[in-house]
């Protein structure tokens, strides 16, 4: 018989989740790297219509990661939606689609990540709205 997880964690256990989430893990946090391969960088080329090699001058950072904005968040989160917020979720790479590996979404089930990431996702897109009304 296997223990039943308590209820606060069933929203954390549901990919349902995912289509409501802001982005959580769009963020860099010390000691995280997304991984792009060659693969990934075809894909968001042929999304583009661009070639890979200026999807790597464009958008990558060193050989294997995007660029972030200056408060950590990927170059292509969209900060004027409070979910759905990849805009290039169609062509997103295979560790943002594979993400979070039919685990718990770490971000639902550990405090001491959402303390350091919902500050961050609320302030950019408090910034991107400021930035509008001015």
């Amino acid at each position: 018989m296997t223990a039943q997880q308590p209820d606060q964690y069933v929203l954390a256990s549901s990919k349902l989740y995912c289509n409501f989430c802001p982005g959580y893990c769009c963020y860099r946090l010390e000691g995280s790297t997304l991984y792009v391969d060659a693969t990934d960088i075809n894909r968001i080329a042929r999304h583009f219509a661009i070639s890979d090699g200026e999807v790597r001058k464009q958008y990558i950072e060193g050989k294997n990661t995007f660029k972030v904005r200056k408060d950590g968040s990927c170059i292509f989160l969209n900060n004027e939606k409070m979910r759905g917020r990849c805009s290039i979720h169609l062509a997103r790479p295979r560790q943002c689609r594979d993400f979070p590996y039919n685990e718990p979404c770490p971000y639902l089930d550990r405090e001491d990540l959402l303390d350091i990431i919902q500050p961050l996702v609320e302030n950019s897109i408090t910034l991107l709205h400021s930035e509008n009304t001015n």
